[in-house]
């Protein structure tokens, strides 16, 4: 036995010995050149080798590269690089040919890497379900998701904030203005218009350490202020406990300080059901304009709480019951949900908690509530840093600063302190560095969330402990690097599996399932993007690194970094809001199969959209619904078994919903009143993100006829790019077209001015290629609403004309005969046909025109029919492009020629030009027709209407034919009108709802009305 120890230790103290120089890299080098041949191509990182060899009683141990676990890994994986190594196997080590393992530098064995859910195995560990009470139980949502994320918490943030410089004396971006966004700003396009609401609509619980409302309003009405709280005592009366609570006495606060401590509250006991009369407590706020806003409510925790406290929020579509958990979640904004509210203080807005609980012997505690996002309140004070990075207090007086930015658009820090944690959460670095308080703030303010819940119960630090059961966390960022040819930088995961020497998170569970939740993740939005973007997309590394992000949180964590934003190929496809969709879709997905597979649970993937969605009346108070479900052919159990009607009337909001079992349905409506409706599919997963939305409308009295409404605008893009012969030049190009936001843009700072690829990056200030302005960085620009036939409706109502509405594609699938109405409308707006990313990545989308529907158009005109239709591109979509595509013999033959024919011939008009008018200002000519007024459409950048910055100027062919308006700033044309006596046509080179206000838009549309109803000669 002696022998053999002796025997080991000589052949481990030559193996190190030989470490020493480059024998065992030489000698084991083909084994690792061979890994690393069988590993390329599924990611960019550094090349494999083998960096070091053990023997151990008898046994070889070989340690490959870092690089070799920055790979995704499958067991199939593990076994072939075991085959290799042993097919390898140097000769003087072949007597360890079957007594090996392999090791990382990290000292991972190698098998451990592999990622079970993706190798297809059964999980060896599943997770025990925390269980519990959500924090918010919506009481009114009339469906139940049963196999999605119900009962999951997610934290989740975007990268960086707008934050104060103390060595600049100034607030900043954290990152540099570049391709006419920022990173601060950029990954918010993501995170609050797609993924939280698409885990929201799994049913998870989504909680930010920045603020999710784009709404700049701030309304918080308190206990503490007389402006809004007021209180009904029942059985039993409100009371002031002894625990402090928010008030909000300063205009902006300084570091310290915490407005949840700075205030009271009011506790009741409850009452049980009817065997008491309630007391109620009441928020109703001064709304300074009208629109959505996010609703906040807050609450202290007592030994008694109730885990059913019942909020009602009263809004302009009705009301929605929340049950809100008192026992987690103290002293911090809880948010509830966003709600459409009429401007000024309504009795019948705002919220209203009673205390209505399940027994007598419970406590609910009433605190403030928030309505919107407002202005950041936060100050700053100027300081300087020594040469250690000391700061140092400056030798004068200064007043403290606040950004006078958007509060969505600060960092974590200051949202943070506005909600009520301590210092020790939002300023790990004592106030002397906001840079580094933001992003590290983040994992802390995760493990606050976290403390004092089932997955851990004994979290000590930091101080507060919200009781929340937090399932798992993600930091969503933008990376940096370029490429000096067009291509692709790609998606980065990281992780951290040892963190403060701990492999273990504190409820037990080992931290190496960040790996896997990495790996999931990255490998669904690497895929999707190459099935639906670019096949070309590159997979970067699987990173185990200390990033704060990724190390902190005591929960799996995992910092994505999704592509570059200062490479202009990865950007191309990142200002597309459909690529936006279909990542965060992708993120959205990964996050449930992995959290599915960790606790052993069945998922169902929520369905896709609807589409061909049309609401048509049957008489003069009913409508009928009808819409098509969408299969998702890259999830197969995302199919729609129900669906959720939603429904508006006039200018409120939506209602709560009501469940249908197909795929259409019916509603009854009431004279003089506008309708409107949206529907989403659901299944045991979720819901999808809404329709489009159709709206109908019946005038009181003697209605002059029925008008059928098209809405032909579905486009959402990117602005106009392009990318030069000679490699020069590129950039996104503002003049071309401005491209089309989701409902709205938050990330669009300004126009790119730095096209020259060949200006280097200097400074944050001067970044070089795709520098951009500045001047849109505050601002919340509209975008596609999809919710423009209401806006069309209500003209012709006026004109005593019933409107009902369709989507194209119903039009032309057949589901919508255009042929029964007298009058057709159809809504282009911006449409036009886009290319998403490089020439002949994806197919083009968005056409004004296609041919089915040319079709469809050139029946309803020679069956006589008036036809009235609008939109910035409707003639440069046939004679010109605004994106850069390669337009071929097949595409001229096929589609321009004919499309030509059939706006020559059909609508009467050729187009002249685009850029018509910067203006946006039409007069009316003297034709037989008869229009008068003069008109003003919006070309500017805003939060109520998208920009119509590219009219076109289209000019009358053949007789009968009319210039009906011109552009007043040039005398272009920019309407026709043909009065054939077969049939009447209205073409606009402008959007009639980009009009700036509905009486110029009634006006326009009641002109038209007049000129179709006039007797032919």
């Amino acid at each position: 036995m002696k022998k053999q120890i002796i025997f080991s230790a000589l052949l481990l103290l030559l193996a190190d010995i030989s470490l020493q120089g480059q024998t065992i890299k030489e000698v084991f080098k083909p084994m690792g050149d061979s890994v690393n041949t069988y590993m390329s191509g599924r990611t960019t990182v550094a090349p494999i080798s083998v960096d070091t060899v053990k023997i151990s009683k008898r046994r070889l141990y070989i340690y490959f590269s870092q690089s070799l676990s920055d790979n995704p890994l499958r067991d199939n994986d593990v076994k072939a690089i075991y085959g290799i190594a042993k097919a390898l196997m140097p000769e003087r080590y072949a007597r360890y040919s079957g007594n090996f393992r392999i090791y990382v530098a990290n000292k991972r064995p190698l098998e451990d890497l592999a990622d079970c859910y993706l190798s297809g195995k059964k999980n060896p560990k599943i997770h025990k379900e925390h269980g519990g009470t959500p924090i918010t139980t919506d009481e009114s949502a009339p469906y139940e998701v049963t196999k999605g994320l119900d009962g999951r918490n997610i934290a989740l943030w975007q990268s960086h904030g707008y934050y104060y410089e103390q060595s600049l004396k100034r607030w900043e971006w954290q990152r540099a203005r570049l391709f006419m966004t920022v990173e601060d700003l950029y990954t918010q396009s993501y995170v609050l218009p797609f993924l939280v609401p698409m885990l929201e609509n799994a049913g998870a619980k989504v909680f930010l350490p920045r603020e999710r409302d784009v709404n700049t309003n701030e309304v918080v009405v308190d206990n503490d202020s007389d402006n809004g709280y007021s209180e009904d005592d029942g059985d039993r009366t409100w009371t002031t406990p002894s625990a402090v609570g928010f008030a909000n006495p300063k205009a902006c606060y300084l570091e310290g300080e915490n407005p949840f401590r700075m205030g009271t509250c009011r506790e009741a006991h409850t009452v049980k059901g009817s065997r008491g009369r309630r007391s109620f407590a009441y928020w109703i706020p001064d709304i300074p304009e009208e629109g959505d806003y996010a609703v906040y409510v807050s609450y202290q925790t007592e030994p008694k709480s109730t885990e059913k406290a019942q909020y009602t929020v009263m809004y302009a579509g009705g009301t929605t019951l929340f049950s809100v958990n008192q026992r987690i979640g103290s002293g911090m904004w809880v948010y509830l949900g966003t709600f459409h509210f009429d401007k000024g203080r309504l009795a019948d807005q705002g919220v209203m908690l009673s205390n209505e609980g399940k027994n007598g012997s419970e406590v609910v505690t009433a605190d403030a509530v928030k309505f919107g996002g407002g202005m950041g309140n936060i100050a700053r004070k100027p300081a300087t840093v020594d040469e250690n990075g000391n700061v140092r207090k400056i030798d004068y007086d200064v007043e403290p600063e606040i950004s006078h930015y958007p509060r969505f658009t600060e960092g974590a820090r200051y949202w943070l302190q506005w909600s009520g944690f301590d210092e020790d959460v939002y300023s790990p670095n004592m106030n002397q560095n906001d840079y580094t308080d933001d992003y590290q703030s983040r994992g802390i303010w995760v493990n606050a969330l976290n403390n004092g819940s089932v997955n851990n119960p004994k979290g000590e630090e930091p101080k507060q402990a919200k009781k929340i059961p937090i399932d798992l966390s993600l930091a969503f960022h933008s990376d940096a690097g370029t490429t000096l040819t067009d291509s692709i930088v790609g998606t980065l995961a990281i992780y951290t599996r040892v963190s403060n020497g701990k492999v273990k998170y504190p409820d037990g569970f080992d931290r190496g399932t960040a790996r896997d939740y990495c790996d999931i993740v990255q490998t669904q939005i690497v895929n999707d993007i190459k099935a639906q973007f670019e096949p070309e997309w590159n997979r970067r590394g699987l990173w185990d690194r200390l990033y704060a992000e990724s190390r902190c949180p005591e929960v799996p964590a995992m910092l994505l970094e999704l592509l570059s934003h200062e490479n202009f190929a990865d950007m191309r496809y990142g200002m597309d809001p459909s690529f936006r969709f279909t990542v965060s879709r992708a993120i959205y997905k990964g996050m449930l199969k992995y959290l599915s597979y960790r606790y052993g649970t069945d998922y169902v993937v929520a369905p896709l959209p609807v589409k061909s969605f049309s609401a048509k009346l049957e008489g003069d108070t009913c409508v009928f619904l009808s819409w098509n479900a969408v299969d998702d052919t890259l999830e197969p159990t995302a199919k729609a078994e129900k669906y959720i009607v939603y429904k508006r009337v006039d200018n409120g909001g939506f209602d709560n919903g009501r469940i249908v079992e197909g795929p259409g349905t019916e509603d009854r409506i009431v004279p003089g009143h506008i309708f409107s409706y949206k529907v989403e599919a659901l299944n045991a997963g979720g819901k999808s993100f809404p329709s489009e939305i159709m709206s109908v409308g019946v005038p009181y009295g003697r209605v002059r006829g029925t008008v059928l409404i098209i809405n032909g605008f579905d486009r959402v893009s990117a602005p106009a790019s392009f990318a030069s012969p000679d490699s020069t030049r590129a950039g996104f190009d503002f003049l071309t077209d401005t491209g089309v936001p989701y409902i709205r843009n938050i990330n669009m700072i300004g126009e790119q001015h730095e096209y020259r690829r060949n200006i280097p990056w200097m400074d944050d200030d001067a970044p070089g290629f795709g520098a951009s302005y500045g001047d849109l960085e505050t601002k919340v620009i509209a975008g596609n609403t999809f919710d423009f036939t209401k806006i069309h409706g209500a003209a012709f109502m006026k004109k005593g004309y019933a409107f009902c509405s369709s989507s194209r594609d119903a039009v032309t699938e057949g589901k919508v005969a255009m042929g029964i109405y007298r009058t057709v409308d159809i809504i282009f707006g911006k449409q036009v046909t886009t290319q998403i990313g490089r020439d002949g990545s994806n197919p083009l989308r968005y056409t004004v025109f296609p041919l089915d529907f040319q079709k469809n158009i050139t029946d309803y005109c020679n069956a006589g029919g008036n036809l009235l239709l609008s939109g910035s591109n409707i003639g440069t979509d046939i004679w010109d492009q605004d994106f850069q595509f390669t337009i071929d013999s097949t595409r001229i033959a096929d589609y321009i020629n004919p499309s030509k024919t059939f706006a020559e011939n059909v609508l009467h008009w050729k187009w002249m030009t685009n850029h018509a008018s910067r203006g946006g200002v039409v007069k009316s000519e003297q034709t037989p027709v008869g229009m008068e007024g003069e008109y003003h459409f919006n070309t500017e950048f805003n939060s109520k209407i998208y920009s119509a910055e590219s009219p076109d100027g289209i000019i009358p062919i053949g007789n009968r034919t009319y210039t009906i308006f011109r552009y007043k700033e040039n005398d272009i044309s920019a309407g026709v009108a043909y009065d054939g006596m077969d049939y009447r046509a209205v073409s606009l080179g402008f959007p009639i709802e980009a009009l700036m206000t509905q009486t110029e838009i009634n006006s326009l549309i009641g002109k038209v009305c007049d000129f179709f109803s006039r007797e032919k000669e």
